[in-house]
């Protein structure tokens, strides 16, 4: 048994399914059923009283000549209360008292089983078979009939559509989006009217306040001659709905004729609209519904319009049930000639009997020939439908779906049109009720989803909460971020002290002319957001933005507005910016030489060769920085004409030699070739003609020995050979005089040079993460103006005493060395009080009290640590806590 609740389900997907049948499929139903009555009425006939009744013609003997004595011939044919109900009926009914016409000479038991036996062997198997054969037939035709909604594959979607159709006609945003685009409908034809009629004069304010309502035989005064009020009748038909506010739906839509003269009750203030740009605000509840269902009305639509199963799945099921209907006619006609309920039977019992034939008749010959016809009949019809639909399929262009119509009364004239499964079941929608269509295409409409979007920006991101949002930097600028939003909300462009704009992952941005009010607005960064510019606003951003940050996927994502940003200072492009979709087409190098003040380009891409129009980018371009991702750069010969460039930086290319294009940046300050492969370091000497260059950075690649040639590179202050496999150091590296900055660390160094003598303007080293045994006595003898001294991660035993002449040092990192102790002479060096120096915890306590005490003098607040751990590091340099040197102290006590 099935409970109540479980039949509800069944009966609500029935009643929707209702939507999609057209006529014809409702007049097809009911033919159906009324088919399958009719063969299950004869069939329940033929059940109760399926037999047939015979009567004797010819004698096989003269009556004399049989055992039967005259008064028992009188007795059987003499009727009595014994007589049954089914003596042959051309028996007279007047006779009721003296049996008139043909004597047998037959009893009762006779007729029965002559009855019996002609029915088996003379009546045709048509006749006796043929209505079980038509309730066969209609059950087919039944269960073929709505096959294409309960089809597996067209089911769940067919299931899906018609929820989605019940959520947009329940939507509020359905009615306010349709009175907003039929009021501005009324607005265009009112000015179109207007253009084309003289000014016509003012109605009073009596009739301005009442609504007008046309009759039969009335007409419209309304100060102008359109038609802008349609006439409603209140005893019109209304059609059914699917949504459970169906009158709601069909009322409101209906109203829509009205135009701009319909005046709604005070109690629905949500659905007044006083101009065509007015957005009527939705509750929160109601906002996020109706995005969800805007979301869900999208992905419906990419999913069905990729294939079109269910129109297949219909046409298929047509052509079945025409072709049922042929072949059932096809035999059935030839048949009607031998389907006959009055036969003659020769039966072969004659000794029996004593006749040799019967004419026999079916009780219910009459009823089964009149339901034959009507079933044959309500076939007829039922082909000639199947037929039609075949014909209206076949004429109709049913994969594809357009508006037009639905655009011409609402101007609704951005809604797409529609293809496969989607548009034709729009079109079975429409055989029901075009408002339908009507109501779900406002979901499908960008303008109505803009306007949806538009009101929640304003609700969720007003102007208090971005200034919330907004930081501010160590250098003052105030910025802010916006994350996946889907626009720019309004109240953005009031913010006029922001700096720096940040938008990531935002789908349709668009700066309008109200950029104009963020005068402060100088940097702005793009991740993965391509954001289009009205014309009012890219003269405010080529006036006053300075730094661009672009991040994309492909190269075409990157916008055309970019080239003509005439102030632009830097520029930042980050995405697949490989050659094999043409670097220097793809995304417009050459169109860059516009930005005549850009003076920084980044690049991360995949670039396979430095084009040859980065020279024509900007005549004032000075620095250049590219991080190919691993992708090896194998054409640099572009850079040759790249003479104004103070700073290079090529990191993640693979290469494996220095460039010769570099021979030709005679202006270049900084080569930073980090991340790369370089093995040697012999072309240093091409670089002699680099005379202005000063900091030369090449960590992280394999480089195995530095040549000799290093000597030429004589205005060198910072040189970086961090993390590199040198074993040695070559005499002519410290013959470089101005080097200030030396980084040496993650090498396989296992003795310093004394040589490190001449590096007197030396202020920061680093040796962390060698094999040094032992630091040179000369180091701290004459680098006397080293601030910075990193030697952490070696094998030093022990340091020198002349280290108390480094008067400068703030910072000295020992950590993880083989030392004992500490020399007392550390507490020579003022600039390591604080925490500049880092060493372990038990090797400091090896220093005297006094030297301990002064090192850890100025010892900032903050920052404690917990017991038995290192000491922390900050940006600039590690400290002490007052914590840890009082138990540092209160250990040395118990010791």
């Amino acid at each position: 048994m099935f409970s109540l609740s479980e039949l509800a389900p069944l009966n609500q997907h029935q009643s929707r399914c209702k939507l999609l049948k057209p006529w014809w499929e409702v007049f097809m139903d009911y033919l159906v059923v009324l088919m399958l009555m009719t063969s299950v009425l004869a069939c329940t006939e033929q059940l109760s009283r399926d037999r047939v009744v015979c009567i004797p013609l010819d004698p096989l003997v003269p009556p004399t000549t049989r055992n039967h004595s005259p008064s028992s011939n009188r007795e059987a044919l003499t009727p009595s209360s014994k007589t049954p109900n089914h003596v042959p009926h051309n028996i007279s009914p007047n006779t009721h008292t003296t049996a008139r016409g043909r004597r047998t000479h037959l009893v009762y038991q006779q007729y029965v089983y002559i009855s019996q036996v002609c029915y088996h062997e003379a009546l045709p198997l048509c006749s006796r078979f043929f209505p079980y054969m038509a309730m066969l037939q209609s059950l087919v035709l039944v269960a073929s009939g709505s096959f294409w909604l309960h089809f597996p594959h067209t089911s769940a979607r067919i299931e899906h559509f018609l929820a989605i159709l019940s959520k947009c006609c329940e939507s509020p945003w359905t009615s306010q989006a349709l009175s907003h685009a039929a009021r501005q409908e009324s607005i265009q034809e009112k000015e179109v009217v207007e253009e084309r009629q003289p000014p016509q004069p003012p109605l009073s304010s009596n009739s301005s306040s009442a609504p007008v309502v046309r009759t039969r035989g009335s007409s419209i005064d309304s100060g102008t001659d359109s038609p802008l009020l349609k006439r409603l009748d209140s005893a019109s038909f209304t059609p059914p709905s699917p949504c459970p506010s169906a009158h709601s739906c069909h009322s409101n839509i209906s109203s829509l004729s009205l135009g701009s003269q319909v005046n709604f009750p005070s109690s629905k203030p949500s659905l007044m609209v006083d101009s065509p740009r007015q957005v009527i605000s939705l509750d929160k509840s109601d906002g996020e519904q109706t995005r969800a269902l805007f979301e869900r009305v999208r992905k419906f639509r990419s999913h069905s319009e990729s294939a079109d199963v269910i129109y297949k799945v219909y046409l298929a099921q047509t052509v079945f049930k025409l072709l049922m209907v042929t072949v059932i006619f096809s035999y059935t006609i030839p048949l009607l000639s031998s389907l006959s309920f009055t036969h003659t039977c020769r039966p072969e019992e004659e000794a029996l009997v004593g006749y040799t034939t019967f004419e026999c008749i079916h009780v219910l010959s009459s009823l089964l020939r009149k339901l034959l016809l009507a079933y044959l009949t309500l076939l007829g019809l039922y082909g000639l439908l199947n037929l039609y639909t075949l014909s209206w399929i076949l004429h109709s262009s049913l994969r594809q779906y357009s508006f037009h119509s639905l655009k011409d009364l609402c101007s609704l004239r951005d809604v797409p049109d529609l293809r496969n499964d989607l548009a034709f079941l729009l079109h079975m929608l429409d055989q029901y009720d075009p408002l339908l269509a009507q109501r779900l295409s406002v979901f499908l409409s960008p303008v109505t989803e803009s306007r949806l979007l538009e009101e929640s920006l304003e609700r969720r991101w007003g102007e208090e909460k971005l200034r919330s949002m907004s930081s501010v930097d160590s250098e003052g600028s105030s910025r802010l971020q916006l994350v996946a939003l889907p626009r720019l909300p309004p109240a953005l462009f009031t913010l006029n002290q922001l700096h720096v704009l940040k938008l990531e992952l935002i789908t349709e941005a668009r700066f309008t002319a109200q950029v104009a009010n963020m005068k402060s607005l100088r940097e702005l960064h793009l991740y993965h957001c391509s954001a289009a510019v009205d014309p009012g606003a890219l003269g405010v951003l080529q006036e006053r933005l300075e730094v661009l940050h672009l991040t994309f996927t492909q190269a075409s994502e990157i916008p055309g507005w970019v080239t003509s940003l005439r102030g632009l200072h830097e520029l930042h492009l980050s995405g697949r910016l490989s050659s094999d979709n043409g670097v220097g087409r793809s995304w417009a190098l050459g169109s860059l030489r516009q930005l005549r003040h850009l003076r920084v380009l980044v690049i991360r891409g995949m670039l396979q060769r430095i084009p040859g129009e980065l020279c024509e980018v900007a005549g004032s371009l000075v620095r250049l920085e590219v991080f190919n991702e691993g992708t090896r750069l194998l054409v640099l010969t572009g850079l040759k004409r790249m003479v104004d460039l103070t700073e290079l930086l090529l990191q993640d290319c693979r290469l494996e030699r220095l460039p010769s294009a570099l021979l030709s940046l005679t202006n270049l300050r900084t080569l930073d070739l980090q991340h790369n492969n370089l093995r040697t370091l012999e072309e240093l000497l091409s670089l002699a003609a680099l005379r202005r260059l000063s900091c030369l950075r090449l960590a992280y690649n394999r480089v195995l020995s530095l040549p000799a040639s290093v000597a030429v590179l004589r205005g060198l202050e910072l040189l970086d050979l961090s993390n590199n496999q040198l074993q040695s150091l070559p005499p002519a590296l410290f013959t470089l005089h101005r080097l200030r900055k030396l980084f040496l660390a993650g090498n396989l160094l296992e003795v310093l040079p004394a040589e490190v003598k001449a590096l007197q303007l030396l202020t920061e080293l680093d040796l962390s993460g060698n094999r040094l045994e032992k630091l040179p006595s000369q180091l701290f003898s004459s680098c006397l103006e080293l601030h910075i001294l990193n030697v952490a991660h070696n094998s030093l035993s022990a340091l020198p005493r002349g280290v108390a002449a480094l008067s400068r040092l703030c910072r000295f990192d020992l950590r993880s060395n083989s030392l004992e102790d500490l020399p007392a002479e550390l507490g020579s060096c003022p600039g390591l009080h604080g925490g500049g120096l880092l060493v372990e915890d038990w090797l400091f306590l090896s220093l005297p009290p006094r030297v301990r005490d002064f090192l850890s003098r100025s010892c900032p607040p903050s920052g404690a640590y917990s017991e038995g751990n290192s000491r922390p590091e900050s940006d600039s340099f590690p400290y002490f806590s007052p914590t840890q040197w009082s138990f540092s102290s209160a250990l040395e006590s118990q010791i």
